[in-house]
């Protein structure tokens, strides 16, 4: 998923945050827990129940989550431990409100206090509706969002944003795209499909409900929302479709601002880019120039009631978790309960604790990183990650579909890898952010405000200045793990250096199946069907032969159908283009992954047999495992339609079809569910 600075998730997006089961609590020793697996079934027939089936059998996900697997279990094991770390930090009096630990303290404390938001109703957005109702023509729309992004807000219809140059991924460039929409993507605008005109139907009731907050009348809130609906629309035809905004190449549209005037000659340009705080801008990278010249239309037309009537929205959608509970919970209705499933909110503190970790996460991540991890710890995940590129040459020197001279350039990009481990080496500086406590009078809203306005302010000052790649785009706390192809480097949070993916008490297999797998996943970005477009410096510039790409593509193509064939619901496709990156990195990742333990083996010993499995056997065991998960239906409709990552089941085995290594190890014969013939094996890197 390309975020900010092209940061790409490797594994998956964030998800529901969800309660420790004790199913797994019967876990004894370390490694691979046996009881979790149902060994009345074939491995040779069906790989992920024979060793997840009993998880999945005596698991249930709770009534306020919307899925639940190892993920979710590590995750809500490490809030416990940051929350307790937080907790002791706000009885610790060194932490004063102008340190930065301080103000991740104030900003949980503000989250939590729901006796003051209640008090205070809708007020804190009170004179931002004011501006809101106060346009009334073009001139008073583009000063209102030109105030707006000034400060780090934003009140839709496009936005611009500070980042690597995708072409010279030392320089910083600004970028314009598209603004926000209500529903998570294009396709629930656009398609006719039942799942998403059924939900187009409940998200126009929920904006009436809404807007029935700012005091509307439910007539009036009604006709509002079909005006909004309306313009979302239009607003989403124009938008590349989910497969497009993967090519890095059709967002690279860099357009002098006298072409930009052209696309879009109602907006004074000059005076915008001025007003934002950008001094000198004679180019820009549009993102998407289709949609930007639709807006010239929608302007043009000048509805302005029904422009107001989004904004207030927008408005209020991003500020619903900061006001009343009453709102907070009305909004969760639809995008939690009706959206994804959930049958409950989650608990308060784990929300406020999201909050701290998505504004000032790395105040926190330095008490974590004092507390739970280790410097052994780094030095041993940086080994096995050396192994894994190790062993990742190896798979590169035998590739018999590339051609020498783009070995020798694949090559290159895997040694100019750059590796983070753990925390970052120069942490965030927060001196700049003002973050205050209830009892000093700060707010939940106006805290998150003044992070926008501290973000912005630090994405202005990188102008004129080189791309900072020590920076880290998440924190320390966080279990996950992605590779940035502007960067070219691949980065392993602490958290996710835990069981099931990593523990140094457990055989190697394991930990090579976990998060050898893992590391593998990431190095596989890099040469993926995005990360590839990308050269060893993380430039966008083509280092492929033609006829290498061509077969590149065509090997990504026998993948992408191989995972279109998948219903997991009836009626609903995995869409295989659009998960395509992600699928390539989990079968470059396990086929990395085996080799690395080859390598371990033979450098350290074979210890044979553990618990009646080789070490083969164990690490596909072991991979099986991390993937183990259970999602509501509503929850799985919306991943296949946004989420970059196949469901967690597929993930679990689909790679496995097509690997030799696994059909040697199980002994898997033509006939058996998991066969797949030779020639139908999809063989990537």
């Amino acid at each position: 998923m390309k975020i900010q600075n092209n940061l790409k998730f490797g594994l998956l997006v964030a998800g529901s945050l969800l309660v420790y089961h004790p199913v797994s609590a019967q876990q004894k020793k370390p490694g691979i827990n046996l009881d979790l697996m149902d060994k009345s079934v074939r491995p040779n027939d069906d790989f992920f129940k024979f060793v997840n089936g009993t998880w999945l059998k005596n698991t249930e996900i709770p009534a306020d989550k919307t899925r639940w697997g190892s993920f979710d279990e590590l995750r809500q094991n490490t809030d416990k431990d940051v929350l307790n770390i937080l907790k002791e930090a706000i009885n610790n009096p060194k932490y004063q409100s102008n340190t930065d630990q301080g103000k991740a303290i104030n900003m949980y404390k503000a989250a939590m206090d729901t006796v003051a938001r209640n008090k205070q109703g809708i007020a804190p957005i009170q004179p931002y509706l004011a501006k809101i109702n106060a346009v009334k023509n073009i001139k008073d729309l583009q000063k209102l969002m030109m105030e707006e992004e000034a400060v780090g807000g934003g009140v839709g219809f496009f936005g611009f944003g500070i980042g690597a140059d995708e072409k010279d991924s030392n320089r910083n460039v600004v970028s314009l795209g598209p603004g926000s929409l209500g529903l998570p993507d294009r396709d629930y605008y656009v398609s006719e499909d039942k799942d998403s005109k059924e939900k187009r139907e409940k998200y126009v009731l929920h904006v009436a409900k809404m807007l029935q907050f700012l005091g509307e009348k439910p007539e009036q809130a009604k006709a509002d929302a079909d005006k909004i609906l309306a313009l979302e629309i239009e607003m989403s035809k124009p938008r590349l479709d989910r497969v497009e905004r993967r090519d890095s190449k059709k967002q690279y549209n860099p357009t002098s601002i006298a072409d930009l005037k052209k696309m879009v000659p109602i907006i004074d340009w000059n005076s915008y880019i001025k007003g934002i705080g950008i001094a000198k801008l004679d180019t820009v990278i549009v993102s998407q120039p289709r949609y930007m010249a639709a807006l010239q239309t929608i302007f043009t037309e000048n509805k302005v009631d029904d422009w107001k009537a989004y904004m207030r929205w927008m408005l209020l959608r991003g500020a619903s978790s900061q006001l009343t509970t009453a709102i907070e919970t009305a909004n969760w209705e639809f995008y939690g309960k009706t959206l994804t499933g959930a049958l409950k909110q989650r608990p308060r503190q784990e929300k406020a604790l999201q909050v701290v970790n998505g504004t000032v996460g790395e105040a926190l991540g330095k008490l974590y990183v004092e507390k739970m991890f280790p410097a052994e710890a780094k030095t041993k995940a940086y080994n096995m990650i050396r192994n894994i590129i190790r062993a990742y040459e190896n798979r590169i020197n035998n590739l018999t579909w590339m051609s020498e001279a783009t070995k020798i350039k694949a090559k290159e990009k895997l040694n100019k890898l750059t590796i983070k481990i753990g925390y970052p080496d120069k942490w965030e500086d927060y001196s700049a952010l003002v973050v205050k406590s209830p009892a000093d009078g700060g707010s939940y809203f106006e805290n998150l405000r003044n992070v926008s306005k501290w973000q912005w302010k630090k994405d202005l000052d990188k102008l004129g200045k080189p791309v900072d790649k020590t920076e880290w785009g998440m924190s320390p706390q966080t279990v996950n793990a992605y590779y940035n192809p502007s960067y070219n480097e691949i980065v392993f949070p602490a958290a996710i250096l835990q069981p099931p993916f990593y523990d140094y008490k457990a055989d190697e297999a394991v930990n090579y199946g976990g998060i050898g797998a893992v590391i593998g996943h990431e190095i596989s970005h890099g040469f993926d069907d995005e990360g590839a477009s990308y050269n060893a410096d993380g430039n966008l510039v083509d280092w492929w032969t033609a006829d290498d790409m061509a077969k590149f593509t065509a090997l990504g193509g026998a993948l992408a159908d191989q995972y279109s064939a998948l219903e997991p619901l009836p009626g609903i496709h995995v869409d295989g283009k659009f998960t395509l990156g992600e699928n390539i990195g989990d079968l470059g990742g396990i086929n990395a992954a085996y080799d690395g333990l080859q390598l371990y083996l033979k450098e350290n010993g074979n210890p044979g047999l553990i618990d009646g499995y080789t070490p083969e056997q164990r690490l596909f065991i072991s991979w099986a495992t991390i993937w183990r998960g259970k999602i509501r239906d509503e929850a799985l409709k919306n991943q296949v339609k946004t989420d970059p990552h196949s469901p967690a089941q597929y993930r679990g085995y689909v790679p496995l079809l097509n690997l030799d290594t696994f059909v040697k190890a199980f002994d898997i014969k033509e006939g058996d569910g998991m066969y797949v013939a030779p020639e139908k094996r999809v063989r990537i890197w």
